[in-house]
């Protein structure tokens, strides 16, 4: 969006004591202007509406303040990458590069066999959004550019060295920590009610047929509620345990069936397969995922670089 028209409004919002917001007819929509295109409200709103449906799932049951707050953040960050993005279609104009348009037309051919299979799927869905083929090609043709330039200048290769990775690794050690963790089969009965002695009688049936002889994994095929049967136990930390599990879980050695642990609406029974007591990973099991850390603050910290330099040499104004 070109704004010739609002030369005006930005001589006004440069002048000292003018009164730029009170133009709210004008200007509210306005969130920043990058040399000659503005960020508007509407676009913000546009670009966050997939996170913000995210929050709204992950924070049903926070307060408000707390959804209020990271919907904030998520709106800021969202106007950040569209001033990004501008910044780096700028960059593309003033250093001279050219997009052909026969490339520009291969690439919405290949838009358009991903995601809509045929043009006219593709023209029935613009239309239902309310976009025109020219916004749908421009916007393919920007995505390009903008992926193009941050290759360019940030997806470089980036060696870390071994040193790097053991000093991390010396320096994080909370960060390799695995707390007790046990490998359990188990047993599970839903209660009707909380008052329901039904269930525990049948889970006292059970343990008594598994003393008796019959394996655990025949009673768990016949009886269990919820997961099938599978070759072997899962494992768990122990905080991701129900205490009562935890607790009479931890207390057995390998091979060792529990009793019938009641909670108010379960009866488990658990058969032990295997312990490991809390531990620091060792390097070689987490050199492969600190690598991949380091290689991403790296690159973090090159599209930092990057883009301070293109706000350095661009016209950025905040509303």
């Amino acid at each position: 969006m070109r704004i010739f028209r609002f030369i005006p409004i930005l001589a006004l919002a440069l002048c000292p004591g003018s009164r730029l917001h009170a133009q709210t007819n004008i200007v509210d929509g306005i969130l920043a202007v990058i040399n000659d295109t503005v960020i508007t409200r509407h676009q913000v709103e546009e670009f966050a509406a997939p996170a913000i449906d995210t929050l709204r799932r992950e924070y049903a049951d926070q307060p408000d303040s707390v959804f209020q707050q990271k919907l904030a953040e998520a709106f800021k960050d969202s106007r950040d990458q569209l001033v990004e993005r501008e910044l780096i279609l700028h960059d593309f104009d003033t250093e001279g590069y050219r997009l052909p348009d026969s490339v520009v037309d291969d690439l919405v051919q290949d838009r358009i066999r991903e995601r809509y299979t045929d043009r006219v799927t593709l023209m029935k869905t613009l239309q239902a959004q309310g976009v025109t083929f020219e916004q749908f090609r421009q916007d393919v043709r920007d995505q390009y550019i903008v992926s193009a330039l941050r290759s360019k200048n940030i997806a470089q290769e980036i060696t870390i060295s071994p040193y790097k990775i053991e000093s991390y690794y010396q320096a994080h050690p909370d960060d390799f920590k695995v707390e007790d963790q046990i490998k359990l089969r188990m047993i599970v009965l839903s209660k009707t009610s909380p008052a329901d002695t039904n269930t525990l009688a049948l889970a006292n049936e059970i343990l008594s047929k598994i003393k008796a002889g019959a394996t655990f994994q025949e009673m768990a095929s016949v009886y269990s509620q919820g997961s099938r049967p599978k070759e072997s136990g899962d494992w768990y930390d122990r905080s991701a345990l129900r205490k009562e599990l935890a607790d009479s879980a931890f207390a057995r050695k390998p091979g060792e069936v529990s009793d019938v642990v009641e909670t108010p609406d379960t009866c488990y029974l658990i058969l032990v397969e295997q312990t490991r007591p809390a531990h620091v990973k060792p390097l070689s099991e987490v050199r492969d995922d600190i690598e991949k850390n380091l290689r991403a603050q790296e690159q973090t910290r090159l599209e930092k670089e990057w883009i301070d330099r293109l706000k350095a040499k661009t016209f950025i104004l905040y509303f």
